[in-house]
């Protein structure tokens, strides 16, 4: 008995390593060159070449990003290269690019992702809501860059912007490969969804949103509309609150808005309801301290309603980290306004831990 039982393990193993074999990952990456000049939320410099770039995660599935990379680089050798994550909600076209181009414009290879399920980067339904997806992402964006010619996979560093700072934590916990980690305006989303701002989401509160969510689910699976949650409001009124208005003066207006193709204006920003819940079990500050010692790098403005997430993690972090707090900016701030975005900082920070 002892020994068919040894066998039967043995038969296990091995149509597993045969099952491993026959499903390998294709490579299927892709890399043109375009121009930057039919995009109006960022801007690319004569010094720097525009790339749109495809490349899958390890599920299979196709993630869109534009490449940047300074044409003064000797592409025969390797470089620092930096991720950049946008926030939640929006695609790479906005905040993403502009830390992208920017970063390149002083000097780094940069790779600005649309995450899963958003803007031109596979997953049905659009707009789901999936952290540990999320965190691959970036996962599959070191895989993309650290197998290129021109980029040094002993030197990546990754930046993630509002709700990607805890998708980009979330994933260096489990992927050593990010070699320095810098958030700008962050929010952990799963705080943010479990007790909202300064916690003044209630038990029963949170618990009516569930409830809603699984409800929402039988409508769905019997065939009814897909309904939306979150994201920020279409119009003002004297009801809007101030935070509200914050976004909307980014995403509703020229200054931001940006509509993927294959999506709508009133589509933008907003997660599917029945997947948004996911995010009350996401905990992305939990062992973050794991992440030492590598660096951390947290962003966020004087007055930004979002600082209470990056002191959370700043607090929970191990050592090197580093708080650095932008004065005269809120949390939107931060998105665009490339006057107040602390790129030289952001260089310092790279320069000397992707050395």
């Amino acid at each position: 008995m002892k020994n068919l039982t040894i066998v039967a393990a043995a038969l296990l193993m091995l149509s597993g390593q045969a099952y491993a074999q026959s499903d390998k990952l294709q490579k299927t990456e892709k890399m043109e060159e375009i121009s930057p000049k039919g995009y109006t939320t960022f801007k690319v410099s004569d010094k720097v070449t525009m790339y749109a770039v495809t490349f899958k995660n390890q599920y299979r599935m196709n993630l869109a990003g534009h490449l940047f990379i300074p044409k003064s680089l000797d592409r025969n050798k390797k470089h620092p290269a930096i991720i950049v994550g946008h926030p939640m909600g929006a695609v790479k076209e906005q905040s993403a690019d502009v830390y992208a181009s920017n970063m390149a414009d002083r000097g780094f290879i940069t790779l600005a992702i649309d995450l899963s399920f958003w803007g031109q980067s596979e997953g049905q339904p659009r707009n789901a809501v999936s952290p540990d997806i999320y965190a691959e992402d970036f996962s599959a964006a070191v895989d993309f860059l650290g197998s290129s010619t021109f980029a040094d996979r002993n030197r990546i560093g990754v930046i993630g912007v509002c709700g990607s700072g805890s998708f980009v934590i979330s994933a260096a916990k489990i992927d050593p490969r990010m070699k320095a980690i810098a958030t700008v305006s962050m929010y952990d989303m799963g705080a943010a969804n479990r007790n909202a701002l300064h916690h003044s989401l209630t038990i029963d509160q949170r618990k009516n949103i569930i409830s809603a969510a699984a409800e929402q689910r039988y409508t769905e699976f019997n065939g009814g509309e897909i309904k939306y949650t979150g994201g920020t409001v279409h119009k003002l009124d004297e009801h809007t609150d101030p935070i509200q208005r914050e976004f909307y003066g980014f995403y509703r207006t020229p200054r931001g808005e940006y509509t993927p193709k294959g999506s709508s204006p009133e589509l933008t920003t907003h997660p599917t309801l029945t997947s948004n819940v996911k995010f009350m079990n996401f905990y992305p500050f939990n062992d973050i301290e794991t992440i030492s010692p590598r660096p951390m790098l947290f962003i966020t403005g004087d007055h930004a309603h979002s600082r209470e997430f990056s002191e959370d993690a700043y607090q929970r972090a191990a050592e090197p980290k580093e708080l650095y707090i932008v004065p005269n900016a809120g949390h939107v701030d931060l998105y665009d306004k490339t006057d107040l975005i602390p790129f030289d900082k952001l260089v310092d920070f790279f320069t000397k831990n992707l050395n």
